[in-house]
């Protein structure tokens, strides 16, 4: 069979036409006239505000909508926050104030304000860096898997949030996606983190993840420092505290689950006056 007796579109009726220009690949119909697409297309003219008749009075300018309120610059709301948190005499004056603060953006993506947890009179307070989906549902810390398997890992040495340990966060407002907390959002929240240790007043602080372990305490990597007991003074005072490895990490790292036990068996022979 030679090319003259493939039959062409002109041979078709008009549904055979236009499955054969389906398998051809024509897919749009453009005009009825070929044209040059590859050519620059002109550009559209200028758009003009027309000239006001004669005896009428200008044209008025558009007036702009007023935008919106933007967040006050990262220095000013630290300074703000510091303020606030220090007018704060309880941890219920604090959470109103936390409440009421309109200086970190984090506050308008996030569903709840995430203050606290568990028993503020407990000796060992424990701080973890930001809430995550279910703890911003909920508007507690440490509630999905992670806050599950903390519970676990506090009943294994005797503790408990309800009884024995308080439980906060970095952050009160979770970062979109989960994501870590820029350095410019712990610097505006740290100052009522600060602010809770001082009025919770624990025996013992334990930061929960390396954010946490940074901000707080100034540690630059988790691993090497975790397990290490430092000073941390709440402005009243000094207290033991110490860093370990954040439950949600141990999801993801599995075998890394016997340097947090480590660092739990530190903290109850801290707790028995054995360390």
């Amino acid at each position: 069979m030679s090319f003259s007796d493939v039959s062409g579109p002109d041979d078709l009726d008009p549904y055979e036409l236009l499955s054969w220009y389906a398998e051809s690949g024509v897919t749009e119909a453009l005009d009825d006239e070929a044209h040059d697409h590859f050519a620059e297309a002109p550009q559209p003219a200028p758009m003009r505000r027309p000239l006001p008749a004669p005896g009428t009075s200008p044209l008025r300018p558009v007036q702009a909508r007023p935008m919106p309120a933007a967040v006050a610059a990262p220095d000013d709301a630290a300074l703000t926050a510091r303020a606030m948190a220090r007018e704060a005499r309880t941890l219920e004056e604090l959470r109103e104030a936390m409440a009421k603060f309109e200086g970190c953006a984090l506050k308008a993506t996030a569903k709840n304000l995430v203050f606290a947890d568990g028993n503020p009179a407990g000796r060992v307070m424990m701080v973890g860096e930001a809430p995550g989906a279910d703890e911003d549902r909920l508007g507690l810390p440490f509630v999905g898997r992670s806050g599950q398997l903390l519970d676990r890992m506090l009943a294994a040495i005797g503790l408990s949030r309800q009884n024995d340990v308080y439980i906060a966060n970095l952050l009160p407002w979770r970062p979109p996606g989960n994501r870590t907390p820029t350095p410019q959002e712990v610097a505006i929240c740290l100052p009522f983190v600060q602010r809770q240790i001082e009025l919770a007043d624990p025996e013992i602080l334990i930061s929960v993840g390396a954010p946490s372990a940074q901000g707080l305490l100034g540690f630059k990597g988790i691993m090497n420092s975790r397990g290490k007991w430092v000073e941390y003074d709440t402005g009243t005072k000094r207290i033991r505290a110490m860093a370990t490895l954040h439950p949600a990490y141990l999801l993801r790292q599995p075998l890394q689950k016997r340097l947090a036990w480590r660092d739990l068996r530190a903290l109850r022979a801290a707790l028995d006056g054995k360390a």
